[in-house]
This record gives structure tokens, sequence and C-alpha cells, in this order.
């Protein structure tokens, strides 16, 4: 009964449009029939008056039972009743006076405001998302709470069967009739908690085997509440996703329009404002990526992808909470006043590079290997860039340099790349380094010029010319056997000078100085060198000696 006159007194409340004044039953009686919104208003004056007769009449009987009961259970229902009659008795006074007055009569009262609490309005928000999980596992639940029923009894069994059948031997032993009265009464208490036990495991039994029969399978389940969920939300989903399909289109023709309209907006290097504009771009763009689904999801009223939006928002700020530091340091990088700056030089994976173009991926470029990279803006955060200073090196050549390594290889440089540096030596093999590697070889670049020095050595009996004709005279025949040979043109610089008096020689180092455009015939020119002073010494008769440890083994064995 009192379920359905709060249901008459909330249908009653909502058929009432337009206020009224407070009048008595008996005035009630005298207002003009013609008037249509005062009579639905007299209407439910008269349906709430009833009601709230029927309410005290309800409430004087069951104080009346109240009085009369004598268990405690019972004293409890009814006065649970009793405080539910009270409350709607209370309501529909109010409701009396505010559509008899026309006017929220609690509006007149001061009341005091709750005390903002954070922790449960974000538990408002979010309780619409949490309802539909806990409603997708409702399923699961139940069943995990059967089967611990069934356990929990399952274990309380034994002893409560243990319980009776000892105390039943008790009594067929026993022989006092005293004694035999309590056994009695203490049986039938075990009898009762063990039929207790065995209904309720019954019963959870029953209700799971029903729920595993009626229950899909995972996949099955999984698919009906995904098909339900887009059926439901589908329309909504696709608006959200149109919505952010439009702010991206949106921002992609305003950042055209941007470097279109504004001066110097694609140049090379941008102002700090340019750059400012941009980044408030950018900013703008995310933030109304973020709200515009759920403006949408707020608009058409769906709290739990409303509420799915909050949670998602509340992982990112979790998360972004931990990162700020470093997002700062990202904006300051990205506005060009941070440790690194376009158009300066950094140091990174072992090679120097110079900062092309500073965004959210930024642009490397090696000028002298010819590479780049394009690497995240946070990769630069914890780098140092210094400006570049004219003859600074970059990498020890070019592709196409012919190169001379510490470990004795020669060959032209084919390839380069941030990994790996490919060399092809004279008849076409190829040798590949790793780019540290290489760079560790301590490269001698031979394409930029290179020099040779070759040694040839003459008797002692030629001490007096070895310091004054000898130099000129194998200088001038290197020099005409070079332009007899074509390489006078490439043929830089040349030298021929007294380097030492050795064990068994006057030694004389020939110094030539040649173009990088023979670097492919490097080791061709040292023997060629070597052939012009042989030739030399042979036209002017000029003895080339054994070492003395070679010519005392020639005379020991003869």
């Amino acid at each position: 009964m009192p379920n359905i006159r709060s249901l008459v007194f909330y249908i009653t409340l909502v058929m009432t449009t337009w206020p009224a004044y407070a009048l008595e039953p008996a005035v009630i009686e005298q207002v003009p029939a013609g008037d249509t919104q005062l009579q639905g208003t007299i209407r439910t004056l008269n349906s709430l008056i009833n009601l709230q007769s029927e309410l005290k009449g309800d409430i004087k009987r069951l104080g009346l039972e109240l009085k009369s009961a004598e268990s405690e259970s019972e004293k409890r229902d009814i006065q649970e009743q009793l405080d539910k009659l009270d409350v709607d008795l209370e309501s529909t006074t109010r409701s009396l006076k505010e559509i008899a007055a026309g006017a929220d009569i609690g509006s007149l009262r001061i009341a005091e405001e709750p005390k903002f609490n954070f922790q449960e309005e974000l538990f408002s928000l979010v309780r619409p998302a949490l309802k539909e999980m806990k409603d997708m596992t409702s399923h699961v639940r139940v069943k995990s709470e059967l089967k611990d029923r069934i356990a929990y009894y399952q274990e309380k069994l034994p002893i409560a069967e243990h319980a009776v059948a000892h105390i039943t031997g008790l009594l067929d032993e026993n022989e006092d009739p005293a004694l035999e009265g309590h056994l009695e009464r203490v049986l039938d208490d075990w009898n009762k908690q063990l039929t207790f036990i065995q209904s309720e495991l019954q019963t959870a039994e029953l209700k799971l085997k029903n729920l595993e029969d009626s229950e899909a399978s995972l996949a099955d389940a999984s698919q009906s509440y995904l098909k339900s969920f887009f059926q439901k939300r589908g329309l909504y989903l696709a608006q959200a996703v149109l919505v952010v399909i439009v702010i991206l289109l949106l921002s992609r023709l305003s950042y055209r329009a941007m470097e279109k309209f504004i001066p110097g907006y694609r140049k090379e290097y941008r102002s700090f404002r340019l750059r400012l504009l941009d980044l408030m771009h950018r900013m703008i763009t995310v933030i109304l990526l973020i709200t515009g689904p759920m403006v949408v999801f707020y608009v058409v009223e769906d709290w739990v992808l409303f509420s799915l939006g909050i949670l998602l928002l509340l992982g990112i700020g979790l998360t972004l909470r931990q990162a700020l530091p470093r997002y700062w340091q990202q904006i300051q990088l990205f506005l060009n006043v941070g440790t690194v700056r376009e158009g300066e030089r950094i140091f990174l994976d072992g090679l120097p590079w110079m900062v092309m173009r500073i965004n959210v991926f930024s642009q490397l470029v090696n000028p002298a290997a010819e590479i780049s990279q394009r690497v995240r803006i946070d990769d630069l955060v914890d780098l140092k860039s210094r400006p570049v200073r004219q003859g600074d090196p970059w990498f020890p050549c070019k592709r196409g340099d012919w190169v001379l390594l510490a470990d004795g290889t020669r060959g032209k440089v084919t390839g380069i790349s941030q990994e790996l540096v490919q060399l092809i030596q004279r008849g076409g093999a190829h040798r590949t380094y790793q780019t540290a590697d290489f760079l560790a070889q301590s490269a001698l670049n031979l394409s930029t010029n290179f020099r040779i020095k070759e040694t040839i050595g003459i008797t002692y009996n030629l001490q007096q010319e070895s310091v004054t004709t000898i130099p000129d005279t194998l200088k001038a025949h290197i020099e005409r056997r070079a332009e007899e040979e074509g390489y006078a043109g490439q043929l830089l610089n040349l030298r021929v000078e007294f380097e030492r008096a050795n064990t068994s020689s006057l030694d004389l180092v020939v110094i030539a100085d040649f173009d990088g455009a023979l670097a492919d015939l490097y080791s061709r020119l040292q023997r060629t060198l070597q052939r012009w002073c042989v030739e030399a010494c042979s036209e002017n008769h000029w003895e080339i000696p054994f070492t003395q440890l070679t010519l005392h083994q020639a005379e020991a064995a003869s």
C-alpha cells in the first residue's frame, strides 16, 4: 500500500503544471469549473488530501500493531514501515503546501550548503561507467558468490552430520531420563541446523546449475554485450568520431591558412612569436579533440560514455602529472628557447648533427656525410647544442672519397649511414664497418690531397755528394719522369732531402704531394716513386748497398 500511494503521489505531482493559491477544502469546491488549470490543481490537491488522510490512518494502525507486537523481528518490520510512512507523509504535506501556494516553500528556508567533497563529486561523475561495468560482470559475480556459498555449506555439512550422529549415539546408550531430555533438545537443535544447511546447499547448487545451463560461452557473451553496447550507443560514437574528424580537418585548414597568410611562418628558422602561435594552435587542437566527444556525450545524455571519457581523462591526467617537468622542457625546445636550438650543433649516437628544425619530430642533418634523421623532440631534452663554428668537422669523409684506415684497409667510400659505412677496394671487394668502428679507425682521407714519403739508400763512398748534388739530381729525374708518365699536373710538391746516416747506407727521403684525384693510385704511386729512384741510381751509377747484416752472412757462407 505505501508504494502504491507514493506512485499516486508522484503521478499527481507531475500532472500539476500551473501554480494555485492556498485554498481550504471547502473553498476548493467553489472555484469556477471553467478554469481548466485551476481545476487540475484542485483535483491534485484533493488527491493529496485523501492520500494524507490514508497515510495518517496507516500510521495510527501500525502504531497500535507495534504496541501489541511480541517478537523483536516483528517490531523491527513494523518500525521500518512506520519510518517509510512518516517520510511519505512529510513529503505529501510539503507538496500540498507548495502546490497550494504555487511556490517552493523550501527556498524560503536557510539551508546549510553541504561541504564540497572532491572525492564524492568525482565519484558521482564516473558512477555510470562503474555501474555499467558492474552490470557487465554481474553474472560472473553471482556465479562466484554461489560457488563460495556451496563451498561454505559443504564445509559445515560434515560437522552437523557428525554432531547429529554423535548425539543419537549418546541417546541410544543413555539411561538417565534427565539427561535424555537435555540430549533430545540438543539433538532437535542440531537437526534443525542440519536441515537448514542441507536446504541452503541444495538451493545454491540448483541455482548454480540453472545459471550454468543458461549461460552462453564467453565469446558469445562478449559478442552479445558488444552488439548491445554498439546498438545502444553506435550513433553517439559515430557522432563523436565525426566531431573528431571535423576538428582535425579544421585544424589542418587553419594551419595551412597561417602558413599562407602569416609572413615568415614557413621560414627555416622562425621567430619566437611564430613558434608560440604554432604551439597555441596545437594545444587548442588537442583540447578540442578531447572535449569534442565529451560534449557530444553530454548533449545526448549518454552518461556511460561520458563517464568513460572522464576515466580516460583521469588516466591521462595522472600520467601527465609524472611527466609534467619533461613536457615543460619539450615546450621550451619547441619554442627554441631550450638547451637545444635550431641551426646549432649537437652530438647524438656517436655523430655530430646540425639541428635543422625543431618540431614534434625534429630534423637533424650531418652535412658532410649527407645523412639525416627524424627524432622525437623528447630525445633532445637531455642534450645541449652549441653554435656552429667555421671549420668544425662533421665526418672524416664523403661518399666517393678514398680513405686509408688504421688497419691498412684502403678503399672508396660508397655508402654512409647512421649505422654502417661501406668501402669498395681496388679490385671490387667490399668492406663494411659499423659507423662507430669506422670512426675509431681514424680514417686518412686521400681525396683531399695526400703525401707519399719514400726512402732510398746509397753507399758511403758517395758521402760528399749525398748532401750536395745527389738530392737535386734525383729530384730533377723524378720531375722528368712524372711529366713523361702524365703525373706532372697532379704532382703538387716534390722535395728530396738527406734523411739520416743509416748503419749501412746514407738514406735520402723523397717527399711527394699529389692531388686527391690520384687517391685511387696511392699504392701504385708508392711503387712508382721507388722505381724512379732506382732508375736515377742506375743512370748516375749510385750504388745501392745491402744491409751490413746481410753482407756479413754472405761472407760467412763463402
